[in-house]
């Protein structure tokens, strides 16, 4: 039976790289509002504008990763499933 181990797909450079520039975009675009020159309705509005976007990206891409975790869970089971069949076979032979 094939081994399946569990690596990190990314270097630790990577992900503290995609964590910093997460914080300055998000730091960037609310220091970009609080200093806009407009009335607090409208930083009100871009504020919620960015909310919402952070938050759909994150749905969107922890959907993303479910979905695709799940076809690797069905694809090993599958697998395991064509392994028992052909070690039954191989047995009976």
């Amino acid at each position: 039976m094939a081994k399946h181990r569990r690596t990190q797909d990314h270097s630790g450079a990577w992900v503290i790289q995609t964590w910093l520039s997460f914080i300055i975009s998000v730091g960037g675009m609310t220091i970009g509002i609080i200093f806009l020159p407009v009335d607090a309705w409208v930083k009100g509005y871009m504020g919620m504008g960015l909310a919402f976007s952070i938050g759909s990206t994150i749905s969107l891409t922890k959907t993303q990763r479910d979905l695709y975790e799940g076809e690797k869970l069905t694809a090993r089971i599958e697998e395991a499933k064509v392994e028992k069949i052909l070690s039954e076979h191989n047995t009976l032979s």
